[in-house]
Protein backbone atom coordinates (compact mmCIF):
# COMPACT_ATOMS: atom_id res chain seq x y z
CA UNK A 1 0.00 0.00 0.00
CA UNK A 2 1.20 3.65 -1.03
CA UNK A 3 -0.64 6.74 0.57
CA UNK A 4 -0.59 9.21 -2.24
CA UNK A 5 -1.51 13.04 -2.68
CA UNK A 6 -4.80 14.06 -5.08
CA UNK A 7 -4.71 17.55 -5.46
CA UNK A 8 -8.24 18.81 -5.70
CA UNK A 9 -9.08 22.47 -7.44
CA UNK A 10 -9.78 24.27 -4.54
CA UNK A 11 -6.25 23.52 -3.10
CA UNK A 12 -7.15 20.90 -0.74
CA UNK A 13 -4.61 17.78 -0.89
CA UNK A 14 -6.28 14.80 -0.20
CA UNK A 15 -4.60 11.55 1.11
CA UNK A 16 -5.68 8.41 -0.38
CA UNK A 17 -3.84 5.05 -0.64
CA UNK A 18 -3.20 2.92 -3.76
CA UNK A 19 -2.48 -1.12 -4.34
CA UNK A 20 -0.49 -2.27 -7.10
CA UNK A 21 0.94 0.64 -9.83
CA UNK A 22 -0.06 1.93 -13.06
CA UNK A 23 1.75 -0.86 -14.82
CA UNK A 24 -1.83 -2.46 -14.73
CA UNK A 25 -4.31 -1.83 -17.24
CA UNK A 26 -7.25 -1.48 -15.14
CA UNK A 27 -7.74 0.39 -11.78
CA UNK A 28 -10.80 0.60 -9.46
CA UNK A 29 -11.50 3.76 -6.90
CA UNK A 30 -13.56 3.21 -4.22
CA UNK A 31 -14.56 6.11 -2.14
CA UNK A 32 -15.35 5.73 0.79
CA UNK A 33 -18.31 6.85 3.58
CA UNK A 34 -17.92 8.74 6.53
CA UNK A 35 -15.14 7.46 9.11
CA UNK A 36 -14.10 5.06 6.90
CA UNK A 37 -10.60 4.87 5.47
CA UNK A 38 -8.17 2.42 5.20
CA UNK A 39 -6.71 2.42 8.95
CA UNK A 40 -10.84 2.00 10.65
CA UNK A 41 -12.59 -0.06 7.89
CA UNK A 42 -11.21 -2.72 6.71
CA UNK A 43 -12.95 -3.66 3.55
CA UNK A 44 -10.45 -1.06 1.90
CA UNK A 45 -7.85 -3.20 2.42
CA UNK A 46 -8.93 -6.46 2.34
CA UNK A 47 -10.60 -5.61 -1.00
CA UNK A 48 -6.81 -3.37 -2.24
CA UNK A 49 -4.83 -6.76 -1.60
CA UNK A 50 -6.73 -9.70 -3.60
CA UNK A 51 -6.86 -6.79 -6.49
CA UNK A 52 -3.22 -6.11 -6.39
CA UNK A 53 -2.61 -9.77 -6.34
CA UNK A 54 -4.57 -10.35 -9.55
CA UNK A 55 -3.29 -7.36 -11.68
CA UNK A 56 -5.65 -5.24 -10.86
CA UNK A 57 -4.96 -1.47 -9.19
CA UNK A 58 -6.63 -0.23 -6.38
CA UNK A 59 -7.17 3.24 -5.12
CA UNK A 60 -9.32 3.92 -1.58
CA UNK A 61 -11.04 7.44 -2.50
CA UNK A 62 -10.60 8.87 0.88
CA UNK A 63 -12.38 12.46 0.75
CA UNK A 64 -12.46 15.16 3.77
CA UNK A 65 -15.19 12.75 5.52
CA UNK A 66 -12.73 9.49 5.51
CA UNK A 67 -11.38 11.04 8.68
CA UNK A 68 -13.15 12.75 12.17
CA UNK A 69 -10.89 14.80 12.10
CA UNK A 70 -7.57 15.47 10.37
CA UNK A 71 -5.28 18.22 8.71
CA UNK A 72 -4.81 18.55 5.22
CA UNK A 73 -2.08 20.52 3.41
CA UNK A 74 -3.99 23.44 1.00
CA UNK A 75 -2.01 24.60 -1.71
CA UNK A 76 -4.05 27.72 -2.81
CA UNK A 77 -4.13 28.78 0.65
CA UNK A 78 -0.23 27.53 1.27
CA UNK A 79 -1.78 26.77 4.94
CA UNK A 80 -2.95 23.43 6.80
CA UNK A 81 -6.70 23.26 6.90
CA UNK A 82 -8.18 20.99 9.69
CA UNK A 83 -11.37 19.55 8.07
CA UNK A 84 -12.90 15.68 8.40
CA UNK A 85 -16.66 14.87 9.29
CA UNK A 86 -15.96 17.42 12.07
CA UNK A 87 -16.51 20.35 9.64
CA UNK A 88 -17.54 18.60 6.07
CA UNK A 89 -18.39 20.23 3.46
CA UNK A 90 -21.23 18.29 1.33
CA UNK A 91 -20.73 20.83 -1.42
CA UNK A 92 -17.55 19.81 -2.46
CA UNK A 93 -18.71 16.10 -3.39
CA UNK A 94 -18.19 15.96 -6.95
CA UNK A 95 -15.00 17.79 -7.09
CA UNK A 96 -13.34 15.16 -4.52
CA UNK A 97 -14.70 12.56 -6.67
CA UNK A 98 -13.61 14.33 -9.79
CA UNK A 99 -9.81 14.75 -8.28
CA UNK A 100 -9.66 11.24 -7.82
CA UNK A 101 -10.73 10.02 -11.47
CA UNK A 102 -8.44 12.41 -13.01
CA UNK A 103 -5.50 11.14 -10.89
CA UNK A 104 -6.29 7.57 -12.18
CA UNK A 105 -6.53 9.01 -15.79
CA UNK A 106 -3.38 11.16 -15.48
CA UNK A 107 -1.51 7.93 -14.24
CA UNK A 108 -2.67 6.41 -17.64
CA UNK A 109 -5.05 3.52 -16.50
CA UNK A 110 -6.50 1.79 -19.44
CA UNK A 111 -9.89 1.00 -17.47
CA UNK A 112 -11.09 3.04 -14.68
CA UNK A 113 -14.20 1.23 -12.83
CA UNK A 114 -15.25 4.01 -10.09
CA UNK A 115 -16.53 2.19 -7.22
CA UNK A 116 -18.64 3.92 -3.63
CA UNK A 117 -18.97 1.88 -0.18
CA UNK A 118 -22.53 3.10 1.89
CA UNK A 119 -22.28 7.56 1.68
CA UNK A 120 -19.37 6.80 -0.65
CA UNK A 121 -21.94 5.34 -2.98
CA UNK A 122 -24.11 8.13 -3.11
CA UNK A 123 -21.23 10.17 -4.14
CA UNK A 124 -19.87 8.54 -7.16
CA UNK A 125 -23.75 8.49 -8.32
CA UNK A 126 -23.65 11.93 -7.73
CA UNK A 127 -20.35 12.22 -10.21
CA UNK A 128 -21.60 9.77 -12.89
CA UNK A 129 -24.36 12.04 -13.55
CA UNK A 130 -23.12 15.16 -13.49
CA UNK A 131 -19.66 14.35 -15.20
CA UNK A 132 -18.98 15.38 -19.13
CA UNK A 133 -16.44 13.45 -18.99
CA UNK A 134 -15.92 9.82 -20.13
CA UNK A 135 -13.12 8.65 -18.26
CA UNK A 136 -14.87 5.80 -16.20
CA UNK A 137 -15.39 2.70 -17.94
CA UNK A 138 -18.02 1.14 -15.23
CA UNK A 139 -19.24 1.34 -11.74
CA UNK A 140 -19.72 -0.69 -8.64
CA UNK A 141 -22.53 0.78 -6.30
CA UNK A 142 -22.37 -0.97 -2.86
CA UNK A 143 -23.95 -1.03 0.09
CA UNK A 144 -25.76 2.96 -1.06
CA UNK A 145 -28.22 4.61 2.00
CA UNK A 146 -31.42 6.60 1.44
CA UNK A 147 -29.88 9.45 3.17
CA UNK A 148 -33.26 10.39 5.01
CA UNK A 149 -34.00 7.08 5.94
CA UNK A 150 -30.57 7.09 7.28
CA UNK A 151 -31.37 9.86 9.44
CA UNK A 152 -34.77 8.43 10.26
CA UNK A 153 -32.79 5.47 11.61
CA UNK A 154 -30.46 7.62 14.71
CA UNK A 155 -32.62 7.29 18.00
CA UNK A 156 -31.89 10.61 18.57
CA UNK A 157 -32.34 12.22 15.33
CA UNK A 158 -35.07 14.92 17.13
CA UNK A 159 -32.29 15.83 19.61
CA UNK A 160 -29.63 16.36 17.01
CA UNK A 161 -31.12 18.78 14.54
CA UNK A 162 -33.11 20.41 17.36
CA UNK A 163 -29.44 21.02 19.28
CA UNK A 164 -27.06 21.83 16.01
CA UNK A 165 -30.39 24.48 14.60
CA UNK A 166 -30.10 26.16 18.22
CA UNK A 167 -26.52 26.53 17.91
CA UNK A 168 -26.44 28.00 14.39
CA UNK A 169 -29.33 30.52 15.15
CA UNK A 170 -27.54 31.85 18.43
CA UNK A 171 -24.32 32.20 16.21
CA UNK A 172 -22.20 29.21 16.92
CA UNK A 173 -22.84 27.33 13.83
CA UNK A 174 -19.29 26.26 13.32
CA UNK A 175 -19.46 25.12 17.52
CA UNK A 176 -18.99 21.09 17.87
CA UNK A 177 -22.32 19.54 19.30
CA UNK A 178 -21.91 17.93 22.62
CA UNK A 179 -22.33 14.83 21.36
CA UNK A 180 -20.74 12.25 19.38
CA UNK A 181 -22.90 11.67 15.50
CA UNK A 182 -24.11 8.65 15.92
CA UNK A 183 -21.85 7.77 18.42
CA UNK A 184 -18.87 7.78 16.55
CA UNK A 185 -17.62 11.10 15.87
CA UNK A 186 -17.87 14.52 16.91
CA UNK A 187 -19.93 17.26 14.43
CA UNK A 188 -20.39 21.24 14.18
CA UNK A 189 -23.58 22.21 13.99
CA UNK A 190 -24.02 23.78 10.56
CA UNK A 191 -22.72 20.49 8.94
CA UNK A 192 -25.39 18.28 10.89
CA UNK A 193 -27.83 20.39 9.12
CA UNK A 194 -25.77 20.64 5.85
CA UNK A 195 -25.83 16.53 6.19
CA UNK A 196 -29.47 16.40 7.01
CA UNK A 197 -30.28 18.67 3.54
CA UNK A 198 -27.81 17.65 1.08
CA UNK A 199 -29.57 17.34 -1.62
CA UNK A 200 -26.97 16.18 -3.94
CA UNK A 201 -26.75 12.72 -1.56
CA UNK A 202 -30.36 12.06 -1.35
CA UNK A 203 -30.21 9.80 -5.08
CA UNK A 204 -31.31 6.63 -3.80
CA UNK A 205 -34.52 7.26 -1.84
CA UNK A 206 -36.36 4.10 -2.04
CA UNK A 207 -37.35 4.01 1.48
CA UNK A 208 -38.13 7.19 2.28
CA UNK A 209 -39.08 8.74 -0.94
CA UNK A 210 -37.34 12.12 0.33
CA UNK A 211 -34.60 12.88 -2.58
CA UNK A 212 -34.74 12.06 -6.59
CA UNK A 213 -33.71 9.05 -8.66
CA UNK A 214 -32.86 11.12 -11.96
CA UNK A 215 -29.02 10.67 -11.07
CA UNK A 216 -29.44 6.89 -11.34
CA UNK A 217 -31.72 7.60 -14.58
CA UNK A 218 -28.76 10.44 -15.74
CA UNK A 219 -25.88 7.81 -15.68
CA UNK A 220 -24.61 6.77 -19.50
CA UNK A 221 -22.19 3.64 -18.25
CA UNK A 222 -23.12 0.14 -16.99
CA UNK A 223 -22.27 -1.68 -13.80
CA UNK A 224 -22.74 -3.46 -10.46
CA UNK A 225 -24.51 -2.83 -7.36
CA UNK A 226 -23.44 -4.87 -4.35
CA UNK A 227 -25.24 -4.96 -0.98
CA UNK A 228 -25.34 -7.42 2.14
CA UNK A 229 -28.24 -9.35 2.85
CA UNK A 230 -28.14 -8.13 6.35
CA UNK A 231 -27.54 -4.64 5.57
CA UNK A 232 -28.84 -2.56 8.31
CA UNK A 233 -29.70 0.54 5.82
CA UNK A 234 -32.50 -1.13 3.92
CA UNK A 235 -35.35 -1.42 6.01
CA UNK A 236 -35.23 -5.12 6.35
CA UNK A 237 -34.82 -5.99 3.07
CA UNK A 238 -31.93 -5.35 1.49
CA UNK A 239 -32.44 -6.81 -2.16
CA UNK A 240 -35.41 -5.58 -2.46
CA UNK A 241 -33.50 -2.19 -1.26
CA UNK A 242 -30.86 -2.92 -4.19
CA UNK A 243 -33.06 -3.82 -7.16
CA UNK A 244 -35.18 -1.16 -6.96
CA UNK A 245 -32.12 1.75 -6.84
CA UNK A 246 -31.18 -0.11 -10.05
CA UNK A 247 -34.62 -0.23 -11.43
CA UNK A 248 -34.14 3.47 -11.89
CA UNK A 249 -30.46 3.50 -14.01
CA UNK A 250 -30.78 3.53 -18.06
CA UNK A 251 -30.55 0.00 -18.79
CA UNK A 252 -31.27 -1.73 -15.53
CA UNK A 253 -31.35 -5.12 -16.99
CA UNK A 254 -27.63 -4.82 -18.70
CA UNK A 255 -26.38 -4.04 -14.68
CA UNK A 256 -25.18 -6.66 -12.55
CA UNK A 257 -26.59 -7.57 -8.84
CA UNK A 258 -24.97 -9.21 -6.20
CA UNK A 259 -26.57 -10.24 -2.66
CA UNK A 260 -23.62 -11.18 -0.10
CA UNK A 261 -25.39 -13.68 2.17
CA UNK A 262 -25.19 -13.03 5.68
CA UNK A 263 -23.29 -9.60 5.11
CA UNK A 264 -24.13 -6.15 7.23
CA UNK A 265 -23.47 -2.24 5.85
CA UNK A 266 -19.70 -2.68 6.68
CA UNK A 267 -19.44 -6.18 5.86
CA UNK A 268 -18.26 -7.19 9.26
CA UNK A 269 -15.83 -9.95 9.50
CA UNK A 270 -16.59 -10.87 5.81
CA UNK A 271 -14.31 -8.39 4.38
CA UNK A 272 -12.63 -11.07 2.15
CA UNK A 273 -15.95 -12.35 0.64
CA UNK A 274 -16.55 -8.58 -0.42
CA UNK A 275 -13.02 -8.41 -2.16
CA UNK A 276 -13.91 -11.52 -4.13
CA UNK A 277 -16.95 -10.40 -5.33
CA UNK A 278 -15.36 -7.07 -6.41
CA UNK A 279 -13.06 -9.59 -8.09
CA UNK A 280 -14.78 -11.38 -10.23
CA UNK A 281 -16.95 -8.25 -11.12
CA UNK A 282 -13.67 -7.02 -12.34
CA UNK A 283 -12.48 -9.72 -14.29
CA UNK A 284 -16.06 -10.32 -15.93
CA UNK A 285 -15.57 -7.17 -17.58
CA UNK A 286 -12.06 -7.93 -18.99
CA UNK A 287 -13.29 -11.00 -20.70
Amino acid sequence: MEIINVHTPRGLVLKGAMWGDNTMNTVVIMMSGICSNVFQNELLPATGKLLSENEIAFIAGQAMDAFSFISYSNTVTKTQTTTGVVNDDFSQVYEDVDSYVKYAKELGFKKIILAGHSLGSNKIINYLANTPDDFVDSYIVTAPIDLAHFFDCIKDKKMYLETAQKFVEEGRGSSILPFLFMGFSPMCAKTLLDFYNAENLKNCPVVSSVGETKSLKKIRINGSFVIGSRDSMTNHDAEEFIRKINSYTKNPDANRVEIIDGASHIFYGMHEEYAKVVLGIVKGQQL
